[in-house]
C-alpha cells in the first residue's frame, strides 16, 4: 500500500484493519461510503445555504462515523466539528454561520480522501514496485536459484 504523499489523509493501520475485517465486502462498503458521503456533503452544504443547523447534524454525524471506519481521521474530525457547531446552534436556536469555514473545506477534503481510498483499494494498483534487476534475475515465474530450489 503506498499512501505516498497523502499519509495524513488516511491512517494506514486503520485502513488495513478495516480492509481485513470487511474482507470481500470492503469494496462494496467503500462504494456505500462514496454514495453516502456525496449525499452527506451535499446535505451539509444545502443546510448551510438555508441556515438550518438541524439539517446539518445527521449528515455530519453519518460522515464522521463512516470516515472513521476507513481511518480517514482528518475528514472525521472536520465532520465532527460541523456536527458540534450544528448541535450547539440547535440548542441556542441560532443559524450555523460559524460553520462556514468548515463547510467550505468539507467537499475538497472528502474528494481527496475518497480518491486516496479508492486508489489504495484498487486491486490493479501496483503496491510495491520490484526493482528491475530482481525481476529479471529469475525470469517470469521462476524463483532465484533455479528450478525446484527453495
Amino acid at each position: 500500500m503506498s499512501f505516498e504523499g497523502s499519509s495524513t489523509l488516511v491512517d494506514r493501520t486503520a485502513f488495513t484493519q478495516a480492509r481485513s475485517v470487511l474482507g470481500a465486502g470492503f469494496v462494496r462498503i467503500l462504494g456505500y461510503f462514496r454514495e453516502d458521503g456525496v449525499k452527506s456533503v451535499a446535505a451539509i452544504e444545502a443546510a448551510m445555504r438555508s441556515g438550518s443547523a438541524a439539517a446539518m447534524v445527521l449528515p455530519a454525524h453519518t460522515l464522521k462515523g463512516e470516515a472513521r471506519q476507513f481511518g480517514a481521521e482528518p475528514l472525521a474530525l472536520l465532520a465532527e466539528s460541523i456536527e458540534t457547531i450544528a448541535r450547539d446552534c440547535v440548542e441556542t436556536r441560532d443559524t450555523p454561520d460559524q460553520a462556514i469555514a468548515q463547510v467550505a473545506r468539507l467537499r475538497p477534503l472528502f474528494e481527496q480522501t475518497l480518491t486516496l481510498l479508492e486508489r489504495e483499494s484498487n486491486p490493479l494498483v501496483e503496491r510495491r514496485p520490484m526493482p528491475v534487476a530482481n525481476a529479471l534475475a529469475g525470469g517470469f515465474g521462476r524463483r532465484p536459484g533455479g528450478f525446484g530450489r527453495a
